[in-house]
């Protein structure tokens, strides 16, 4: 099985990948996980932990080959509001659950939470049910959609 232990820094995005691994958001932000490569060849994430892995991401897998990480398409909830206030209004609501939230140019989209689809239905979002990528923010404390650190006490 091939071992995948260490994410390439942004600045090394010059690797030739050898291989690619696709998964959906939750896969992607497991530390530990038994997976496959595109090819079909078994694979174990053994990552940091709060490693989080997003689309375009390269690894290094314990034999020197350097993977690419595909954000895998998958049914979430895709909100649109008649204005600017009313898709900020359902963001603020979404965060005061610490719901992963991505957000898009007049959008947001979460996974599909039917407590969640009433409660945004009630602020009088439009909601559909698409297959896309999802790439959630990554919070205000990581910096960017890459992850960085963690600079608050608890």
């Amino acid at each position: 099985m091939l071992e995948i232990r260490n994410k390439v820094s942004r600045g090394a995005s010059r690797l030739e990948p050898k291989g690619r691994l696709e998964l959906p958001f939750d896969a992607r932000r497991k530390s530990r996980l038994r997976t496959h490569l595109a090819s079909g060849e078994e694979a174990a994430l053994v990552l940091p932990r709060g490693e989080v892995l997003r689309g375009g991401d390269l690894v290094v897998a314990a034999d020197g080959r350097v993977v690419e990480v595909i954000a895998a398409a998958e049914r979430v909830l895709h909100v649109e509001c008649a204005s600017a206030t009313e898709l900020a209004r359902c963001a603020y609501h979404l965060g005061n659950r610490h719901v992963p939230v991505e957000v898009g140019k007049g959008f947001l989209r979460l996974a599909a939470d039917h407590v969640l689809e009433k409660m945004l239905a009630g602020l009088g979002a439009k909601l559909s049910h698409v297959t896309a990528p999802f790439e959630p923010e990554a919070g205000a404390y990581h910096g960017n959609a890459a992850g960085g650190h963690h600079d608050h006490e608890h």
